[in-house]
C-alpha cells in the first residue's frame, strides 16, 4: 500500500515509547481481555505498517483495519496476529482474504447468504446494527441470520456491534440499551445452534468505562494514539497515562524580510502590521494542515510560537518568525496534540491526525 513517494521536506515522528506506554494504559483496565488494535486509515495517520508492527511488539492481541487491502498490506508486511476487516469488503476480496488469514465482516443478510454459499469463504464476524444505524443486521434478523448459517454448514467467527455514545461514564443508558440488544441476538442465534462464537462491543470509551462492556475482546484506536474519546471521560477518568504518540514536524526552506503594509499568500488576506521576518515552510492543507488555520493558528520554532500568515496554500504556509532567531534548515514544530488545532477551528483531533497525507515520512524515535 504506497500511496505515493515519500515526501521527506515533513516527516512525523511516531513516539514507540509513548505508544507503548498507551497499550499498557488501557490493559490496566482490560486486563486479561483480548486488545485488537485499530489501525485503519494508516493507523489514524501514524502509519500502517510502522504502528502495527509496533503493537504486534508490545503484545497486542490484533488487529482491526477498515478495508481487505489494509489487511493484505499488514500480512504482506510481516503481521501475524489475527486481522479483522470492520468495513466492508467486496466479494471478489474474500477470495485472497481466505488465503492471507484475514477475518472479514459481513454486515447485512445478502452479503451472509453470498459467503455463506462461497466453497473456500474465509473466517467471518456478524455485526448486528444496535443503535447506530450504520452496518449490521438487526437483531430481529437473527434468526433468519442462524437459518442461512445453518444451511450452509459454515461457522460464525464472532458477533460484534458498535456503541454510538460511550464516551461519559455518567450517560450510560444508550450504551446499555445497545449491549442488551447486543445479548439478545447473541441468544436468539444460540438458540438456534449457532454457537462457539466471540462477542466483542467496545471501543476505547467502553474499554475505558466499564468492564461490563469488554467481553470476549475490545478494539481500541484512539487510546491507544494518546487521546481521549471524549473530553467528558478525559474529566472524569483523570489523567490515566495516556498521551499522544505523534509529533508533526518540517524545516523552514528560506527566510526573507516582510514590510509594514506587505500582503502575504493568496487573495490578500493578511496585511503585515510591523516590519518582521517571515519563513517558508514546505507544508500545506494537501499535506494536511487544515486550510482553517490560516491566519490564527502558531507553530513552534525555536521554542517560539510563530503566527501563521494568510492562507495556507496547497503546499506552502508562510509564517511570523520576527520573534525568533529562526533560519533557513530549522525545525518547525506543527503538531504534537492534534486536539490543540481541533479546538482552534472547532473540529475533532480523529480528523486532524488521519488526513496527514500518508505520503509524509514516519519515523519511529
Amino acid at each position: 500500500m504506497k500511496y505515493y513517494p515519500e515526501d521527506n521536506r515533513t516527516w512525523i515522528e511516531i513516539d514507540k515509547s509513548t505508544a507503548a506506554n498507551n497499550l499498557m494504559v488501557i490493559r490496566s483496565f482490560t486486563g486479561n481481555t483480548p486488545i485488537y488494535a485499530t489501525v485503519k486509515s494508516n493507523a489514524y495517520g501514524h502509519g500502517l505498517s510502522l504502528f502495527s508492527k509496533l503493537m504486534e511488539e508490545n503484545g497486542v492481541d490484533g488487529f482491526c483495519v477498515d478495508t481487505v487491502p489494509e489487511g493484505v498490506y499488514l500480512r504482506d508486511e510481516g503481521i501475524t496476529k489475527p486481522i479483522l476487516v470492520l468495513g466492508y469488503s467486496l466479494p471478489e476480496e474474500w477470495v485472497e482474504a481466505k488465503e492471507k488469514n484475514i477475518t472479514i465482516s459481513i454486515s447485512s443478510l445478502s452479503s451472509l447468504e453470498k459467503i455463506c454459499s462461497m466453497d473456500n469463504s474465509p473466517e467471518f464476524h456478524l455485526k448486528v446494527d444496535t443503535g447506530m444505524r450504520r452496518q449490521g443486521i438487526f437483531p430481529e434478523e437473527a434468526e433468519k441470520a442462524a437459518s442461512i448459517i445453518n444451511s450452509s454448514g459454515k461457522s460464525l467467527k464472532g458477533l460484534f456491534t458498535h456503541f454510538s455514545s460511550a464516551k461519559d461514564i455518567n450517560y450510560p443508558a444508550f450504551s446499555d440499551r445497545q449491549l442488551e440488544l447486543f445479548e439478545r441476538t447473541a441468544a436468539s442465534l444460540a438458540e438456534k445452534g449457532i454457537t462457539g462464537f466471540i462477542k466483542h462491543v467496545s471501543a476505547t470509551g467502553g474499554a475505558l468505562i466499564s468492564d461490563k462492556y469488554h467481553l470476549d475482546m475490545v478494539r481500541v484506536g484512539i487510546g491507544l494514539y494518546g487521546y481521549y474519546p471524549s473530553k467528558e471521560l478525559e474529566i472524569q477518568l483523570g489523567d490515566i497515562g495516556l498521551k499522544p504518540v505523534m509529533r508533526w514536524k518540517t524545516a523552514i526552506s528560506e527566510i526573507k524580510d516582510a514590510k509594514k503594509g506587505d500582503y502575504v499568500g493568496y487573495d490578500l488576506t493578511e496585511k503585515i502590521l510591523a516590519d518582521t521576518r517571515i519563513a517558508v515552510i514546505p507544508v500545506g492543507y494537501w499535506h494536511g494542515l487544515p486550510r482553517a488555520l490560516s491566519g490564527i493558528a502558531e507553530l513552534l520554532v525555536n521554542g517560539k510560537k510563530c503566527k501563521i500568515l494568510g492562507r495556507i496554500s496547497m503546499d506552502m504556509t508562510i509564517i511570523d518568525v520576527g520573534n525568533s532567531n529562526a533560519k533557513a534548515g530549522d525545525e518547525v514544530l506543527i503538531m504534537d496534540d492534534a486536539s490543540v488545532l481541533a479546538r482552534i477551528i472547532g473540529g475533532s483531533y480523529y480528523e486532524i491526525m488521519t488526513r496527514t497525507n500518508p505520503a509524509i515520512k514516519r519515523i519511529l524515535v
